[in-house]
C-alpha cells in the first residue's frame, strides 16, 4: 500500500500548488470534453485559453523565481524546464488535435504531480527565508477566474 498522506507544503509555495489544483482540473476538463465527444476545436480553445491567461505566467514564474533556488544544473530543474518546453510544443499544436489534446492531459498531470511530489518538496528543503519570502512577494492567492462561456465539460 502506497503513502498517500498529504504532504506539508510550506506556505509561501502553497499558491503555486493551488495553480497546479486548477492545471489538474485543465486535464480532467479535457477528458471529459473527449468523452462526451465534444467538438475537439471547442476544446482547443479552451486550452489555448487556459495556457494563455494560467499556464504561460505559472511557468514563466517558476522558471524566474522559484526553479533558481536549485539553479540550472540541478537534474529535476532540468526536467521541469524539459517538460514546461514539451508542455508549450503541445498547447501550441494546431494539427492532430485530438492526440495533442490527450498528450495535454496526460503530460501536464505527470508534470504537475512530479513538481508537487519531488521537486516542491527538494526547493522547500534547501529554499532559505529570503528566497520564500520573494515568492511570496511575488505571487499571492488570486481567485481563478473561470471562462464560463465554454464549459464544455458540463
Amino acid at each position: 500500500m502506497s503513502d498517500t498522506k498529504p504532504l506539508k507544503r510550506a506556505p509561501e509555495l502553497q499558491p503555486l500548488s493551488h495553480d497546479h489544483h486548477h492545471g489538474l482540473l485543465l486535464c480532467w476538463k479535457i477528458r471529459t470534453g473527449i468523452k462526451k465527444e465534444v467538438s475537439l476545436e471547442r476544446i482547443k480553445e479552451y486550452t489555448d485559453w487556459f495556457f494563455e491567461k494560467h499556464l504561460k505566467p505559472h511557468f514563466e514564474l517558476e522558471e524566474k523565481y522559484i526553479f533558481t533556488i536549485l539553479g540550472d544544473n540541478n537534474p529535476l530543474i532540468q526536467q521541469a524546464l524539459s517538460e514546461h518546453s514539451r508542455l508549450k510544443d503541445l498547447f501550441n499544436a494546431t494539427t492532430d488535435l485530438k492526440e495533442n489534446l490527450s498528450l495535454i492531459d496526460k503530460e501536464l498531470e505527470a508534470h504537475i504531480r512530479f513538481e508537487e511530489r519531488v521537486l516542491f518538496a527538494e526547493i522547500q528543503k534547501v529554499a532559505t527565508a529570503d528566497q520564500l519570502a520573494k515568492i511570496k512577494e511575488i505571487h499571492t492567492e488570486e481567485a481563478f477566474v473561470e471562462k464560463d462561456d465554454n464549459a464544455f465539460w458540463l
